[in-house]
């Protein structure tokens, strides 16, 4: 029963950066998911998967696994690369950067 504290990326149709400050615990699954021959859902009787707890920093969530005594693994968050541009520079006389679209 491994965890992983990471901090959750920016959800694709968002714009914003909301929910992305704190730093999640996942478990790891125990067992692989399993297909249900009638419908074809998956399944697992393994109810750690469902669980996600949320701590502000870091260091709290190492905290939390130590005193509970469950190993974890942490995953540091990568920067996104922000470039500030303006919708004027689309039209500038000498762009150095080819039309994109």
């Amino acid at each position: 029963m491994t965890a992983r504290i990471f901090k959750p990326a920016k959800n694709a149709m968002q714009s914003g950066r909301a929910k992305t400050k704190e730093w999640q615990l996942d478990y790891e699954p125990e067992q692989p998911r399993a297909v249900e021959p009638l419908m074809g859902w998956t399944s697992s009787s393994d109810m750690k998967q469902q669980l996600s707890l949320h701590f502000h920093t870091k260091e709290e969530a190492i905290a939390y696994c130590e005193r509970k005594g469950i190993p974890y693994q942490v995953i540091e968050p990568r920067e996104s690369l922000h470039r500030q541009i303006a919708y004027a520079d689309n039209f500038a006389f000498r762009r150095a950067e080819p039309w994109t679209h």
